[in-house]
């Protein structure tokens, strides 16, 4: 199990965002937050997070650390079928084994074909150049299975823990959500994780440091956390300082940080509950 997993109990969950896009600053990720929200209604958290552009080396190199992490692993954006989509390809290389047209990927991508067809109130020509090409989105490493997109049918994909989503939230969430539901509902901790905190009004982090120690000391389940601010319009210098972790034991665990911060003659200000 990994280090991190003492906290929770529960599995270390990652997410990698593709994209120069990204990088570059043209778009905000709201994948990040979105995925943090969806663990945090099922009891769990996201652990770590990635971001790389469209180079096929460094897609390849972080996929790698993905698979052989034995975390739960979201990646999201780089299959579709432009020349800058190279997630697909480059999970082939991560994993060593080659590419195919997954048969339920190929189905499913015409279903949607015919769709647009209709739509567009034109014949669903299967053999014209562009929708031959449209089937590529379909071409996954081998073993592969499919993640259902109920946006538009186009599937994502997983492999091992890892699972490739689009780029585009409308059809990435659901799917998250999907893997979520399906594949790990029985580590859903609702209820089983809990942070408590204080605001601590003028402190300095290294003044509390040896009380965050001997509580981290004396409630292993737990972890502290510090999130000094120094102009808050509210609070101005401050510092959020709390605990987190399984309810039971973060309840001795912030009755002594608060004993501590009493007798430390700190001067608090409101309680937070998340």
């Amino acid at each position: 199990m990994n280090q991190e997993s003492h906290l929770t109990e529960a599995p270390v969950v990652g997410l990698v965002i593709v994209g120069d896009e990204i990088l570059s600053g043209k778009r905000a990720d709201k994948h990040m937050p979105k995925l943090i929200e969806l663990l945090a209604a099922r009891g769990l958290q996201l652990s770590w997070a990635e971001y790389v552009g469209d180079s096929p080396e460094r897609i390849t190199a972080t996929l790698k650390r993905a698979f052989e992490s034995g975390d739960i692993v979201f990646s999201c954006g780089g299959i579709g079928a432009t020349p800058d989509d190279h997630t697909r390809q480059c999970a082939g290389r991560a994993l060593g084994v080659p590419l195919q047209l997954h048969p339920q990927a190929q189905e499913l991508i015409r279903l949607r074909m015919q769709d647009t067809a209709r739509e567009q109130g034109v014949p669903y020509e299967p053999d014209r150049p562009d929708n031959i090409h449209r089937l590529n989105m379909g071409v996954f490493p081998q073993g592969a299975q499919i993640i259902p997109n109920p946006y538009n049918r186009i599937p994502g994909f997983w492999v091992g823990q890892v699972y490739f989503v689009p780029g585009f939230p409308v059809m990435a969430w659901p799917m998250m959500e999907w893997v979520l539901d399906q594949k790990y509902r029985h580590l859903f901790r609702e209820k089983a994780y809990v942070e408590k905190s204080v605001i601590v009004m003028g402190a300095m982090e290294a003044s509390l440091t040896p009380l965050m120690e001997e509580i981290e000391r004396d409630h292993p389940k737990i972890k502290v956390f510090s999130l000094p601010s120094v102009d808050h319009p509210e609070y101005g210098r401050h510092i959020d300082l709390g605990v987190k972790g399984p309810p039971e034991p973060v309840e001795p665990a912030y009755a002594q940080l608060l004993q501590g911060l009493k007798k430390f003659g700190a001067r608090l200000g409101p309680e937070l509950v998340r």
